[in-house]
């Protein structure tokens, strides 16, 4: 189940009943689980010239599509679904159930819970800290840098568990998006997100609470998110869900 054409480097650890696909390159430093598919022209623990190679440990059943980049020196969990000609670098700690979409960027020394959701073309600063189920949207992007350019003063954006952030909205070095908050289209957050806040705006304003928002249907509220809309998660975690909102 190994391509003829794919590398596999000495001391490289897979798992059983993995796929590789054509001309994809598995470096020595990496583990990756059972069940995984890696595409065709993908690239798993790369190491920059001159530096020493850092373990990449993939859990099972990843799904990594054709032309991503896979640095050394992260540990990610079991289920990681990429799109195409995704980066992730080094020194991250994933979760597990990471879905990433095509043309995505993570830049490396990140903290990224379980269950998160990045869609297409989302960059994710150095430094940053992204809670479980988080959901942020295409051309999103969490900035570090105070005053660019810089020098080693990074400080990252953190979100909070269960937070939205709607398409090509930025976030601000430093800041902190609260629990279950909605970042509105198009924003630009220069302070804090207050737990359960939607803003909005350029720059971004407090517009009430999201829990404020009703479904187009008029079936109930829209927010908190995790009241109707279940798709992909866990039975035992949807079951919490609906025993937390009484439905």
């Amino acid at each position: 189940m190994i391509h003829p054409s794919a590398i596999i480097e000495e001391g490289a650890s897979i798992g059983e009943d993995v796929v590789v696909g054509p001309f994809s390159i598995i470096h020595g430093n990496v583990t990756l689980g059972d069940g995984s598919v890696v595409d065709s022209h993908c690239v798993l623990g790369h190491t920059e010239p001159g530096l020493a190679p850092a373990p990449l440990i993939v859990g099972p059943d990843a799904r990594i599509r054709s032309h991503s980049l896979l640095y050394g020196g992260s540990e990610i969990g079991s289920g990681l679904q990429t799109g195409h000609r995704v980066t992730i670098r080094e020194g991250s700690s994933i979760g597990e159930s990471l879905r990433v979409g095509t043309l995505s960027d993570l830049q490396g020394s990140c903290s990224i819970g379980n269950y998160v959701r990045f869609h297409s073309n989302v960059h994710i600063s150095q430094a940053s800290t992204v809670g479980d189920y988080v959901w942020i949207f295409p051309y999103v992007v969490l900035t570090n840098d105070p005053h660019p350019p810089s020098d080693g003063f990074l400080t990252g954006v953190t979100v909070e568990e269960f937070a939205v952030i709607a398409t090509m909205s930025i976030i601000l070095p430093g800041l902190t998006v609260g629990r279950d908050s909605l970042v509105g289209a198009h924003s630009m957050v220069n302070r804090d997100v207050r737990p359960g806040a939607v803003v909005a705006g350029t720059p971004a304003k407090d517009r009430g609470d999201a829990s404020a928002i009703e479904l187009r249907d008029g079936s109930g509220p829209a927010y908190p998110w995790r009241r109707h809309f279940h798709r992909g998660y866990p039975d035992d975690v949807v079951a919490q869900w609906k025993a937390e909102f009484g439905s």
